[in-house]
């Protein structure tokens, strides 16, 4: 199962981050950690959002497009 998520930075709450993995709780505790180069220095985070796929193409298709210009809308209108 792969999992795409969408976090929400506290301290900058207009700051998201859309990233992919197999464990999501081991990854969100990265972030909060600062092991993650692109969001230790907006910490801490929480999931706004996350995705289960079983399809490893369409998961990863999916975090394709949420990072896209339309996607990004697409999340800030629904989600």
């Amino acid at each position: 199962m792969l999992y795409v998520y969408i976090l929400q930075s506290i301290s900058d709450p207009d700051r998201f981050y859309i990233g992919i993995t197999e464990d999501l709780r081991i990854r969100v505790n990265k972030h909060n950690a600062g092991e993650v180069f692109h969001t230790a220095k907006f910490k801490p985070w929480t999931i706004k959002n996350y995705f289960a796929f079983s399809d490893p193409k369409k998961a990863y298709a999916f975090e394709r497009y949420l990072k896209s210009g339309s996607g990004r809308a697409f999340a800030k209108r629904h989600f």
